[in-house]
């Protein structure tokens, strides 16, 4: 029984992280993530590994009855999924110039009328919440993953009910990605300061055109998937 366990959780891991691929999460993290402070970036961090390991847990335990309660089919997911990460691509690779609102403000005003309130530290509206999306999905959990989980559950529940070490072993697979995750985020600020700010912009330009290209291929493999026929290499 222990070996079965070691050999599931070993496959789960082998299968599951070229697909996660947690360094895609980190790059993300730099790039949208340039103008949070150390206790901000932490935060969106720990609360991303948390949405990482309910997103895996869940796709295994009900993400077929998800979405076949919702009549998605799995080349559906892929092709939604594609869009969405072409467009963040998109996004990254032209990012918006525009100033803040607070920002505007203070640059247009007068340089004599200008008060700023340092006493707890400058003003500035709280930063978005980017844990979820995109850093946790589709950044670390994405479509590949997803469809992934969903097929080897299915597979798995068809032999019938799963034996307690199963369980374990995906359970074990789900912390070891999300630890794993959690790792790589936090050595973020290291890659920061040894990059940085030009450093940062070009690798978020490079990252953006990439996921250009890897959202268009979720969406050609999800088209020939749809339509029966082997994906291309």
């Amino acid at each position: 029984m222990l070996i079965e366990y070691l050999k599931l959780v070993g496959l789960g891991l082998f299968t599951l992280l070229p697909l996660a691929n947690p360094l895609t999460s980190v790059t993300l993290l730099l790039a949208l993530g340039r103008d949070f402070t150390h206790e901000e970036r932490n935060r969106q961090v720990d609360r991303s590994t948390l949405y990482v390991l309910a997103i895996i847990l869940v796709c295994f335990y009900a993400g077929h009855a998800i979405i076949s309660g919702f009549g998605i089919s799995i080349p559906g997911l892929r092709i939604a999924g594609g869009l969405i990460v072409a467009y963040i691509g998109f996004g990254m690779l032209f990012p918006a110039s525009t100033q803040s609102e607070t920002d505007a403000q203070i640059n247009m005003a007068p340089e004599t009328t200008v008060h700023l309130d340092t006493s707890h530290g400058p003003h500035r509206p709280p930063p978005r919440d980017i844990s979820f999306i995109p850093l946790a999905l589709p950044g670390t959990a994405g479509p590949g993953t997803i469809a992934l989980i969903i097929s080897n559950a299915s597979a798995m529940h068809s032999g019938g009910a799963l034996h307690l070490w199963q369980h374990l072993a995906v359970i074990t697979v789900a912390v070891l990605i999300a630890g794993i995750f959690w790792i790589c985020m936090r050595s973020a600020e290291q890659v920061t300061r040894f990059l940085g700010q030009s450093g940062i912009d070009a690798v978020s330009r490079i990252m953006g055109f990439l996921l250009i290209c890897m959202g268009v291929q979720i969406i050609i493999n999800g088209i020939f998937e749809l339509m029966g026929r082997p994906v291309p290499a």
